[in-house]
């Protein structure tokens, strides 16, 4: 069975930054792999869509170009509504939202270059893993 995992705002933002590194390969495996299955609420895809049009220029992207990104990860993704919350649990509290979307998705993982932004997540089940320990994991990386 697929892992079910969340990927952080700051994961697709390095992925369509950059096609090196372990993010553009999680980016690129999302829907292909059987290894696992992205997990996505309407908040994040907000933030998701907020944050990538505002670097659009940066990222070298039309607004067209995020629109086709983010329908796609709509398309593979298991969509999770969210029934509770638990503000504020993490230090930063805008990451609150990730945690419980991977609580309600039954998530094992919340994909992220700030690991040390999710401590004390593991009392719910939940790891966070930087992209490239992540995909080490599971064997999509060597």
């Amino acid at each position: 069975m697929a892992e079910r995992i969340v990927v952080d705002t700051n994961v697709l933002v390095a992925a369509l930054r950059s096609r090196r590194g372990a993010s553009f390969r999680l980016l690129s495996r999302v829907g292909m792999s059987d290894r696992f299955q992205i997990c996505l609420s309407v908040p994040l895809l907000f933030e998701y869509e907020h944050a990538a049009k505002r670097q659009s220029r940066e990222l070298s992207l039309t607004y067209a170009d995020i629109d086709r990104v983010l329908d796609y990860l709509c398309s593979v993704a298991n969509l999770q509504e969210i029934f509770f919350l638990w503000r504020p649990f993490l230090p930063d509290p805008r990451d609150d939202f990730l945690l419980e979307l991977a609580v309600a998705g039954s998530c094992e993982t919340i994909v992220t270059v700030n690991v040390r932004h999710f401590d004390g997540i593991k009392e719910f089940g939940v790891r966070a893993e930087a992209p490239k320990a992540f995909l080490q994991r599971i064997g999509e990386l060597s």
